[in-house]
């Protein structure tokens, strides 16, 4: 770059990618003349600079410090806003101190004016707008924390500021920007015009889509997200923030992953539980193994169903084993008294693997005749019960006598006592 006849190699920072920026216009990357709009004509000039890897570089510069009353423009090409409300104009630019200039007059700046003008379509020439503030609005006077000096000039430094200003809200289709000088020597080196956004993120278990930032660098704009496939709402409704810097706040409500699925990849994905595993219910818990003598039909299952021969209790969680009928009670005993019976035995030799077995007693009344039998009428009395039985005896009152003939002998009421596990 040339100031004052003095050429210099310029510099430029590697600026890390950020996702919340959506570039409008970037001068560093024009492959030819940027052929921007002067006015007058002998005051801002185009020129050619390089950067560290040497290449061609489009600056603008102006240094028409010893004539007074100096109002010099440069006006970019019409860019579109593409939905923006909110613009922001980085400026990297370099500023001759006034007092390192020999005989320069009072009337020497240090600044330069920003100014923008909306339109909806690229309708500017020559002399419109007109080159005044009204109908541009002006953004901000632009100063230099740095300004280098003939010293600089000797060991060829190159002070480099930057800037960066934005003004909104913006409405129509696109704008014009405007740099204005009026008595400084300085060099435009870069402009970056660019909005923010909040980039698309999953988070919470919902997807919010890409939402760019309010007309005002204090705007929250509020977007609504959707569960993930397979996520379901647990609170609602759910909205992430962006704020004027294209990042995500205030996160409310959130997804979970539905049963028969789990969250993986840092809750962005709700994968169907595999062969073998389930998960009963909504939440962010992962799918279990199916217990033992269970298997399931299907991924995604949400739970397993037991195996040939095993069966599980419709209180039984799901989490736990199937189990199988237990064996016979044993050591039956039974003690007679007139009409009433006393019966005690001992525990299954083997419970099927539960600890909760329970008994039920069945009676039935064996008359004589063809009829069969019949279930005990409701005056028989079951102490303590008779259904779901945890102890091991049980005594049975007024029964009523019957003579039947089983084996060619007399007996009384035929009792079949039936011990069943009870699901």
């Amino acid at each position: 770059m040339c100031v004052l006849h003095l050429c210099f190699l310029i510099v430029h920072e590697l600026v890390p990618l950020d996702f919340s920026v959506e570039i409008l216009m970037d001068s560093t990357t024009a492959t030819a003349e940027l052929g921007w709009t002067i006015y007058p004509a002998l005051g801002w000039e185009e020129v050619s600079g390089y950067d560290e890897n040497m290449n061609t570089i489009r600056t603008y510069q102006v240094c028409n410090v010893f004539d007074n009353n100096q109002n010099n423009w440069v006006r970019t090409k019409y860019i579109s806003r593409r939905g923006a409300q909110r613009i922001h104009v980085e400026m990297k630019f370099s500023v001759r101190d006034c007092s390192s200039i020999p005989s320069v007059p009072g009337s020497c700046k240090e600044t330069f004016n920003l100014y923008y003008y909306e339109t909806d379509s690229d309708t500017a020439n020559k002399v419109s707008p007109a080159w005044m503030e009204n109908p541009w609005i002006k953004v901000d006077t632009i100063a230099a924390d740095e300004s280098f000096s003939q010293v600089d000039l000797g060991v060829r430094v190159m002070k480099i500021n930057t800037e960066v200003r934005s003004f909104g809200p913006v409405s129509r289709q696109g704008f014009y920007l405007a740099f204005q000088d009026y008595g400084g020597c300085m060099s435009l080196i870069a402009v970056r015009i660019f909005y923010r956004k909040c980039p698309l993120v999953v988070l919470n278990g919902a997807v919010f889509p890409e939402t760019l930032s309010g007309a005002e660098s204090t705007s929250l704009v509020a977007a609504r997200g959707v569960c993930v496939p397979n996520g379901e709402e647990v609170d609602v409704p759910i909205k992430l923030y962006c704020n004027g810097d294209g990042e995500w706040m205030v996160p409310i409500g959130r997804c979970m992953c539905k049963a028969g699925h789990e969250a993986v990849e840092n809750g962005t994905v709700c994968r169907a539980c595999g062969s073998g595993f389930f998960k009963s219910s909504q939440g962010d818990h992962l799918c279990l193994q199916c217990p033992i003598n269970s298997r399931t039909t299907n991924e995604g299952a949400t739970n397993c169903v037991c195996r040939n021969g095993y069966y599980r209790s419709d209180s039984d969680p799901p989490q736990i084993p199937c189990t199988t009928i237990p064996s016979a009670p044993q050591s039956v005993i039974s003690i007679v008294n007139e009409t009433s019976l006393r019966l005690e035995w001992s525990t299954p030799r083997d419970g099927g693997g539960r600890e909760d077995v329970v008994y039920n007693i069945i009676c039935k009344s064996c008359g004589g005749g063809r009829g069969g039998c019949t279930r005990c009428g409701d005056n028989v009395q079951f102490i303590p019960r008779q259904l779901g039985l945890t102890e091991t005896s049980v005594h049975i009152s007024d029964l009523e006598w019957v003579t039947v003939i089983i084996l060619n002998k007399l007996s009384p009421m035929f009792l079949a006592l039936l011990f069943l596990l009870h699901h």
